[in-house]
């Protein structure tokens, strides 16, 4: 009997050994999926590597300069990156390292830019910098943004005894002004508006700026032509 006893309770504790060791493996497993589905589920990306990872899709524009395109219609219509807003008197510029619009200086004349001011990517000049263009249009527009202009003039122009000659254009995606292809469209105020800004911003800086006749359509034309 003793023995028949003796056997009983092995079978008892092999029986409550093996539930044991099925319950601990049933919560292990448990774990391992709690630690596997962790795994799966990466923290989310600090904000840094989430612009460098942009930065590498190249359907990113990432330089405004170099990797905005110029537009399919250019040289007659082609996309500008504004600068400068119409109505401003902060002289905004392309910062050429980092691709960003920085602040140059505040205008030493009393005098602030009549149209929105920008360059036309894709395009260099003998002074290594951007085409610069004159947009006119009905409303200022921010910093940084770009829209599609169309060329209708040529402003030539020399900056302390260096060629820095000006787009005339207008946008193209403003009702008032899309319809104008030519400069001699233009009401004769607005163009002695415009050369006056020029002759003038510069003045209380002790910088000359001359500003010659205003071209036509056709050599503005000719030289997004000669930049692109």
């Amino acid at each position: 009997l003793a023995v028949e006893d003796h056997a009983l309770y092995c079978s008892f504790f092999l029986l409550f050994a093996r539930l044991f060791c099925s319950l601990h493996d049933s919560k292990m497993s448990e774990e391992v999926k709690e630690n596997q589905s962790g795994k799966l589920q990466k923290p989310t990306p600090r904000l840094n590597e989430r612009i460098l990872s942009s930065l590498s899709k190249r359907s990113v524009a990432a330089h405004p300069w170099h990797d905005l395109e110029i537009g399919p219609g250019a040289p007659v219509i082609f996309n500008v990156v504004v600068e400068i807003s119409k109505g401003s008197k902060v002289k905004y510029e392309l910062d050429k390292k980092t691709g960003l619009i920085k602040v140059d200086r505040i205008l030493y004349s009393s005098v602030v830019y009549p149209h929105n001011y920008g360059f036309i990517p894709r395009t260099l000049c003998e002074d290594n910098d951007p085409l610069d263009v004159l947009v006119i249009m009905q409303e200022p527009v921010l910093p940084g943004c770009f829209l599609r202009a169309r060329a209708i003039g040529l402003m030539p122009m020399i900056d302390q005894g260096e060629k820095d000659d000006k787009i005339i254009a207008v946008c193209v995606d403003d009702p008032e002004y899309k319809h104008y292809t030519d400069i001699k469209e233009l009401p004769p105020h607005r163009l002695t508006e415009i050369r006056r800004f020029f002759e003038d911003y510069k003045k209380n800086e002790n910088k000359e700026v001359a500003v010659n006749d205003f071209l036509p359509n056709g050599p503005a034309v000719e030289a997004i032509q000669y930049s692109m």
